[in-house]
């Protein structure tokens, strides 16, 4: 139960931030990390989706909140980052 509260916390924190800026730092595996800059465009009960702009080219990427926790994501807000401590 206590990893449920976790990821809850997580998504209520995100739940501030809807709509603003977010830059994001992503592990893929095998040594593949990307960092984008978007927009945090929607919460669902176990994802989130951040929609990136680049180049006249949009995307949308959707993540888990415990990609957050277990920081495999790691995001950053205008004010600061947020990742498992702060999350």
């Amino acid at each position: 139960m206590v990893a449920k509260d976790v990821l809850f916390e997580i998504r209520k924190k995100l739940e501030s931030h809807l709509g603003e800026k977010i830059k994001l730092r992503a592990n893929r595996g095998r040594r593949k990390t990307y960092e984008k800059e978007g927009i945090l465009e929607s919460l669902y009960p176990s994802i989130f989706i951040v929609r990136v702009d680049e180049n006249n080219y949009f995307q949308r990427l959707s993540f888990s909140y415990s990609d957050v926790l277990t920081e495999t994501v790691e995001l950053s807000f205008n004010e600061g980052e947020m990742r498992q401590n702060a999350g």
